[in-house]
């Protein structure tokens, strides 16, 4: 059996191209990554592709003129399977893009808010030591206490509703699997689908 060194060398690329792209976060990398590596792998397919062996069926046939044909079906079942999980990944950005705004693929909302969490009691724990301890707090210092409260509870909130943007499964059944439009959560004909949900005050208190 001949091998393509040009073959295997496109093929080898196309992999480690593809696994490369599949390791970053936003979802629109990871659906060409898996494309590009379900490529790759194809090629590796067809190149280990060789002479049949003893023909069963065709008579006064040179083998050479005969082909393996189990790589070139398992191939065409990739392809199959390459397109069926492309569709997934598109309609996971997609969806992914009209709930936070992006394809990032972020940490987990749970994991996120317990460490949230904690980091916020610290610091909470660290600012009232401060406070109580040692002389009587100015003004300023009392205001910068107050702001670094403010602050903490800000972030809880901002997370509690990044939470709920992410676990409403309201509105039309349809509209869920494929996405919908804002307007497509009017309430009464007046409220958008922003407003049923507490907005990000992130970037405002700092």
């Amino acid at each position: 059996m001949t091998v393509s060194a040009s073959l295997l060398i496109t093929a080898v690329v196309l992999c480690a191209v593809g696994a490369l792209l599949m390791l970053t976060r936003p979802l629109t990398r990871i659906l060409l990554g898996a494309v590009i590596l379900s490529n790759g792998v194809n090629l590796l397919i067809l190149a280990s592709t060789g002479t049949a062996g003893a023909a069963p069926l065709l008579y006064g046939v040179d083998l050479r003129r005969v082909t393996d044909p189990l790589p070139q079906a398992i191939a065409l079942t990739a392809i199959v399977i390459t397109l069926g999980t492309t569709a997934f990944l598109l309609a996971m950005a997609y969806r992914s893009h009209q709930i936070t705004g992006t394809d990032e693929v972020h940490d987990d909302l749970e994991d996120r808010r317990i460490v949230l969490r904690a980091e916020v009691f610290s610091e909470r724990a660290q600012l009232r030591e401060e406070f109580r301890s040692g002389s009587e707090p100015t003004a300023d210092e009392r205001e910068r206490y107050r702001e670094e409260r403010r602050r903490l509870r800000d972030r809880l909130r901002a997370d509690r509703a990044r939470q709920a943007r992410g676990r409403d499964a309201s509105g039309d059944l349809w509209n869920d699997v494929i996405g919908a439009d804002p307007e497509d959560y009017d309430r009464d004909g007046d409220t958008k689908a922003d407003d049923r949900y507490p907005r990000d005050e992130r970037g405002t208190t700092g």
